[in-house]
């Protein structure tokens, strides 16, 4: 792999691309100092690049990990089908562990699966097919989080102030973003929108990210620390909140950053909106509740040091769960690329599924503020 520094003041159009046969990254873990693309031409420093978060945020992570297992499937040496098909499962396997939470990691593992078990030809015709399939997810994501932000858009007010936590933009999708693409999307439609950005501990993407993503667009975007939001709301500051996800069950619990659901029981308390803005691809149906969802336990040295220096005391035990479960009930509703679902969100989100998925969402509770192909 190599690194690339870049001169570029503005956010990158691209988190996640493929660059002449090799997978191109914006280094996350660099931001905000400075802006830093990483090249991988080896699947298994891919592999490590979602681990340790170089890449990160739900659509991301899957469209890394198809860009991956394309990157792979271009090395593989092998006579038969069966032998080609062994070598991709091994790596399909390798993705799956680097990280728990996020469904859509593993929604883009099974598409690129399912190119192997099922299109006809060689293993020649499968790798440039593995390959296409990956390409074509990538414009997939920029163009879901633009419909998002068109549906979302209209649900925040002509002037007024947004809370978001943790970071669900450009820098969490392929291009965009989810949560903030439901902001710039009501920026670009004329509406004027503060943001306030929870700092997100402990690895501070919300700082770091969210701010800094924000600015580069000349976003209003105020940093504050993760135990202030209640005030704020209690004095009438947020309007709304809006976040990403990285799964939701089929009754509507969601998973996202550890924090998220302080926010929403303090929204809750002051009759504030709580909106989840997330592909459908972040439904996990498999999944009854929040209470299945896998919670990753991350290295407890992001809560005892900061850039590598030690915050807390010796010996003083300390806990890292990198993400929590928001109960269905304090959500006031999803936004999604097929349309705002509202609840009883078992019975919606289900229903949708079943619908044509290039439409607009029509089903009892869902509101298709604007037409898809707008």
């Amino acid at each position: 792999m190599t690194a690339t520094p870049s001169g570029n003041k503005k956010a990158p159009i691209q988190t996640v691309a493929w660059s002449f046969g090799k997978v191109r990254l914006i280094d996350q873990t660099a931001l905000p100092d400075r802006i830093e693309f990483i090249e991988y031409s080896s699947w298994r420093d891919v592999v490590e690049a979602i681990r340790t978060m170089v890449v990160r945020g739900a659509p991301a992570i899957g469209c890394t990990a198809a860009l991956g297992m394309a990157l792979g499937a271009r090395s593989i040496i092998a006579e038969s089908r069966e032998a080609f098909k062994a070598r991709f499962t091994e790596m399909a396997d390798a993705f799956r562990g680097s990280r728990p939470t996020a469904v859509n990691l593993f929604w883009a593992i099974d598409r690129m699966m399912e190119i192997v078990d099922t299109l006809p030809g060689n293993t020649i015709d499968l790798k440039d097919a593995i390959v296409d399939e990956a390409l074509r997810m990538l414009d997939e994501d920029i163009e879901t989080n633009r419909r998002m932000g068109r549906f979302g858009a209209d649900l925040l007010p002509d002037e007024g102030a947004v809370l978001t936590h943790c970071n669900a933009g450009a820098l969490a999708t392929v291009g965009y973003g989810t949560a903030l693409g439901v902001i710039r999307a009501a920026v670009e439609a004329g509406k004027t929108i503060k943001v306030y950005a929870d700092e997100t501990r402990p690895r501070l993407q919300g700082m770091k990210l969210t701010g800094w993503e924000l600015a580069q667009d000349g976003i209003d975007v105020t940093v504050i620390a993760d135990n202030m939001s209640g005030m704020l709301m209690r004095r009438g500051d947020i309007d709304c909140v809006v976040v990403g996800a990285d799964r939701i069950a089929s009754n509507g619990d969601t998973a996202n950053k550890i924090g998220t659901y302080n926010v929403a029981v303090l929204a809750a308390h002051h009759g504030i909106p709580f909106y989840v803005a997330a592909p459908y691809s972040t439904i996990d149906f498999a999944l009854e509740t929040g209470e299945e969802i896998p919670i990753e336990e991350r290295d407890h040295e992001e809560m005892t040091h900061i850039n590598g220096h030690r915050i807390m005391p010796e010996g003083v035990p300390t806990m890292n769960p990198s993400f929590d479960v928001t109960p269905h009930d304090l959500v006031t509703a999803f936004i999604t690329e097929r349309g705002i679902i509202y609840p009883p969100f078992k019975q919606n989100l289900k229903q949708e599924e079943e619908t044509e998925e290039s439409g607009a969402a029509q089903i009892e509770g869902a509101k298709p503020h604007l037409a898809l192909s707008n």
